[in-house]
């Protein structure tokens, strides 16, 4: 019989304390933490961190079941082992509200964290109320902040309910993502489940997002990125931007998408450009073996992209996007044009590949339009294909 998460984690705690005897644990109970969802514990966080950053040797921090409201957190680096585990079986809960900070968790200059379990509760629902009132609001608060750091582990971790996007990893380089639920209802604003930029060798796998925007986004900087075994959707799907909102700036590269399902989604495969004189790239992306139910727009490469088409910017994007692959998509399509190449006059893409590409819209064959494009299709039953 397949064991639960909590006793899986429970094992797992046991082990390591029993094989690694000189291993120091911090309890934040210890340091007056409360598992009452009342009592700021950001203190006994804190406090327990600095604990275990400042070891000499490899430090594990525990926090047991029950709700620790946690006002705000830096957890800041470097510390003086590259050895530490944080084993979370509780809840971390934001105040209710909401307030003008734009991080909640942050994780910053750290080297070698592992974070196994635990469930941070963002409790945006006051925040995406003011903002779907279109009053004056905040810019909003990220519950999990990765930056500049390396070569850390997030297991089996849980985020709900984000007032903004749910994780962030900035300045960032081999970050490892397994077992991620990340969940919003599908019209609260700007909810992204996980965003990257400026950041490389970033892994994320076997996790289930359903969010109000991107379940995945990349933004400028993003390389080496690999997506697999993910569920998408509600949500905006997986996109490769927005790009291009600067002159001057970074290009993606390296990126594979693969065996991802999407639910019900607004996009599924997607890059999006800003209509804007930039420097930025798109190169080598392979998106394959999706399965897409019910998409709006299965795959798109937009680089007109202007959401709410107001004061959108002209006439031509400067994103150069070149060698990118989609690869055994198939599904439902719920528009009649499943896949949309809209390409850059200025910048035409090139070596764009269509591969076994099968989707269909009321039981019947889906459609295509593709402009400023160069490349090639192969297995691909949609008419007026225009590659």
């Amino acid at each position: 019989m397949a064991q639960t998460f909590g006793s899986l984690l429970a094992l797992l705690l046991i082990s390591y304390l029993s094989t690694t005897m000189a291993t120091a644990a911090y309890n934040v109970v210890d340091f007056g933490a409360k598992p009452d969802g009342r009592t700021d514990a950001a203190k006994a966080f804190l406090a327990a961190w600095a604990a275990a950053c400042g070891s000499n040797q490899p430090a594990t921090i525990i926090v047991p079941s029950g709700g620790f409201l946690v006002s705000q957190a830096l957890f800041s680096g470097p510390c003086s082992n590259t050895g530490m585990r944080m084993f979370i079986k509780g809840t971390l809960m934001a105040p209710a509200g909401y307030s003008d900070s734009t991080q909640w968790i942050t994780i910053k200059y750290v080297e070698g964290l592992s974070i196994y379990g635990g469930r941070l509760d963002g409790r945006g629902q006051a925040f995406w109320a003011c903002k779907n009132a279109r009053r004056s609001c905040p810019y909003g608060a990220t519950s999990l902040t990765i930056g500049q750091s390396k070569n850390l582990l997030l297991s089996g971790i849980r985020l709900v309910n984000s007032e903004l996007f749910h994780m962030s990893i900035f300045a960032s380089s081999g970050i490892t993502l397994h077992g991620a639920t990340i969940t919003a209802p599908g019209d609260s604003p700007n909810t992204d489940g996980i965003h990257i930029q400026m950041s490389s060798f970033v892994t994320i796998t076997g996790s289930t997002m359903r969010t109000g925007d991107d379940c995945i986004s990349m933004g400028p900087g993003s390389t080496d990125v690999w997506i697999e075994n993910i569920k998408c959707g509600p949500g905006h799907g997986i996109s490769v931007g927005s790009l291009g909102g600067e002159a001057q700036e970074a290009g993606v590269q390296n990126i594979t998408v693969r065996a991802v399902e999407f639910t019900g989604t607004q996009n599924g495969l997607r890059i999006k450009t800003w209509a804007k004189p930039s420097n930025g790239f798109v190169k080598g992306v392979t998106f394959e073996h999706a399965v897409m139910k019910n998409v709006q727009n299965p795959i798109v490469v937009d680089q007109n992209y202007c959401p709410g088409t107001v004061n959108c910017p002209g006439p031509s994007s400067g994103i150069k996007i070149s060698q990118v692959k989609f690869n055994d998509v198939h599904g439902t399509s719920a528009t009649q044009v499943a896949v949309k190449l809209d390409c850059s006059p200025s910048n035409p893409c090139t070596g764009i590949e269509l591969q076994d590409i099968k989707l269909t819209y009321q039981d019947e064959r889906s459609l295509s339009y593709c402009k400023n494009v160069k490349g090639t299709a192969s297995g691909v039953m949609i008419p007026s294909s225009c590659l």
